[in-house]
């Protein structure tokens, strides 16, 4: 097995006297799917906070091939291979396609470092094209395109700016179905383009038709650690929904069904 790009070894994360991490270890590998997976208040975005150098942790390690290391900031994070792909993705909504693709990265020529915007459109267009996506015209505005689309530029992106693991944060959850079957697809071009990619979702579902490993938090703990050998769906679901919380309440509920409530005496 690859030696892990990424790993968090018992990793904590207090706010006082508040745990919002304690005690998780997570591998990332090349070429691997690492699913995250939680409900509300799990620890998710803690984890990725720490991971793309936002907030740093308390207690454990964490190793970048195999050496200790803490993010001062995100651009350490990025400078290092890790990119993170926000729910509001970062575009600029008005701003045209190839504008978003290389924002804050502006490539330039001549004395006057001007932009050069032919060799910007056909980077923009080589790197789509890679994850299978054809615009046409590159000089529409991000916010006039799909769902779909808008990952696949910020995806794209991570890719060509040379990161080696991109964070994924619910990719799929405004999505519909046609939509999010789209994104999951950029997810395994992802993947298959030797990225580590950690992909952090509340629907197992979505994390079992590409994931190679996934990892439960629940109240900042990992509750599962498995890979997907080890795994069917029905048992990822159950976990992922409570297993034995889910098994309480459903008894409690089958015993307070229309038929079975007690008729009030007068």
């Amino acid at each position: 097995m690859s030696v892990p790009v990424l790993e968090l070894d018992e990793v904590g994360k207090s706010y006082g006297n508040v745990h919002a991490l304690r005690g998780v270890s997570l591998r990332v590998r090349q070429g691997e799917v690492t699913c995250v997976l939680g409900d509300n208040g799990a620890g998710k975005s803690t984890l990725i906070k720490i991971i793309a150098g936002l907030h740093d942790y308390t207690d454990g390690a964490m190793r970048l091939d195999g050496a200790d290391c803490r993010f001062g900031s995100p651009r350490a994070a990025q400078s290092s291979g890790i990119a993170t792909v926000y729910q509001d993705l970062a575009l600029a909504p008005l701003m045209s396609v190839w504008r978003n693709f290389f924002l804050a990265n502006e490539l330039r020529k001549g004395p006057l470092r001007m932009l050069d915007i032919a060799r910007m459109k056909r980077i923009c267009h080589e790197e789509l094209a890679k994850m299978g996506v054809v615009i046409p015209d590159l000089d529409r505005p991000v916010g006039s395109l799909s769902g779909g689309q808008r990952q696949c530029i910020a995806i794209a992106r991570a890719i060509y700016f040379g990161a080696r693991v991109i964070i994924l944060d619910e990719p799929t959850a405004a999505l519909g179905v046609k939509q999010s079957g789209v994104v999951l697809k950029y997810v395994v071009k992802a993947r298959d383009a030797g990225l580590g990619v950690i992909f952090i979702t509340h629907n197992p579902h979505h994390a079992y038709l590409v994931g190679n490993h996934f990892v439960i938090l629940k109240l900042g703990r990992v509750v599962l650690d498995a890979n997907r050998a080890e795994l069917t769906l029905d048992r990822l679901t159950a976990e992922m929904a409570g297993g034995q919380e889910l098994a309480e309440l459903s008894h409690e509920l089958r015993g307070t069904g229309p038929g079975n409530q007690e008729v009030p005496t007068s």
